[in-house]
C-alpha cells in the first residue's frame, strides 16, 4: 500500500496484508487516530484482490497496552455520543477476509478487545491479557464485555472483569481465548505460516466460513444451520468449487482464483 501512517505500519508480503501497530514509546496505546487508520489499512486490503488474509500484530515490547487514557480522561458523555465514539471499532467487525492476530506481551483493555477482533490468535508465551477498566471506574466499550463472555463464558468473564485480573497466556490457551502459544521469537514467523496457509485456500469459501461461524455465536442452532446450508448451496456456483473437487479427482493441488 502506498499511503503513509502515523500510528501503524502497513505491508504486504504475498498474499497477506500486514497491520503492526507502532506507538512503541506507550507500548501502542490505542487512541482515535490509531483505530482510523487500523480500519483505514484493513478496508484497504478488503478492497485488494491480491490480498488473501490480514496480519495484525504490535511493534516494540507489547500488541497494545491499552487505550490512551490521556485522550480520553476529561471526556463528557456527549462527546463520546457525538462523535459516535466506537464507529470504527463496528466497521471493523464487518471485515470478510480472515483476521490473524499475533500478541506479545501486554493486550490490555482497547488492546484485549482488538486482539479478540482477530479470527485467529496466535500468542507468545510472555503474552498477557486483561481488563482493567474497573480499576479506573470503568468498563470495556468496544466489546470486550459481549466477544469475551462469548469465548469463555458468564462466570470466567464476570471474574476477570469484576477484578481486572491479568489472564496469562497458558490461561488464555485454556479458555480458548487464543489458537497456539509460541516462543515470542518465533511468534512472527509462525503467525505468518498459518496466514499463508489460510491464504491458499479458496477466497469465497473462507469468507462464507467466517460469515457462518460469527453467525454461530449470535443465533440459535436452527438459524445457523439454516444459514450455513445457504452459503454451503452458494459455493457450488463458484469456479472455485469445481476447481478443487476437479483437483482432488485428478490427484492434483487446485489452483484457486476467488471467483
Amino acid at each position: 500500500m502506498s499511503k503513509s501512517y502515523e500510528a501503524i505500519e502497513v505491508s504486504q508480503h504475498g498474499k497477506l496484508g500486514l497491520i503492526a501497530l507502532n506507538r512503541p514509546k506507550v507500548l501502542n496505546a490505542i487512541n482515535r487516530s490509531m483505530i482510523s487508520e487500523i480500519l483505514d489499512a484493513m478496508e484497504g486490503f478488503e478492497a485488494d484482490s491480491n490480498i488473501k488474509a490480514i496480519v495484525l500484530c504490535g511493534n516494540g515490547r507489547a500488541f497494545a497496552a491499552g487505550a490512551d487514557i490521556d485522550e480520553m480522561a476529561n471526556d463528557q458523555t456527549i462527546d463520546f455520543e457525538l462523535r459516535n465514539q466506537f464507529k470504527d471499532w463496528d466497521r471493523l467487525a464487518m471485515i470478510k477476509k480472515p483476521i490473524i492476530g499475533a500478541v506479545h506481551g501486554f493486550a490490555l483493555g482497547g488492546g484485549f478487545e482488538l486482539a479478540l477482533c482477530c479470527d485467529l490468535l496466535f500468542a507468545a508465551d510472555n503474552a498477557e491479557f486483561g481488563f482493567p477498566e474497573v480499576n479506573l471506574g470503568v468498563m470495556p466499550g468496544a466489546g470486550g464485555t459481549q466477544r469475551l463472555t462469548k469465548l469463555v463464558g458468564k462466570t470466567k468473564a464476570m471474574e476477570w472483569l469484576f477484578t481486572g485480573k491479568r489472564i496469562t497466556a497458558k490461561e488464555a490457551l485454556q479458555h480458548g481465548i487464543v489458537n497456539q502459544l509460541i516462543s515470542e521469537e518465533l511468534l512472527f514467523e509462525e503467525t505468518i505460516k498459518a496466514a499463508e496457509q489460510i491464504s491458499n485456500q479458496a477466497p469465497i469459501a473462507i469468507r462464507l466460513i467466517k460469515e457462518a461461524v460469527l453467525k454461530a455465536a449470535d443465533t440459535s442452532l436452527n438459524e445457523g444451520m439454516e444459514f450455513e446450508r445457504k452459503n454451503f448451496y452458494l459455493l457450488f456456483s463458484t469456479e472455485d468449487q469445481k476447481e478443487g473437487m476437479n483437483a482432488f479427482i485428478e490427484k492434483r493441488k487446485p489452483q484457486f482464483k476467488g471467483k
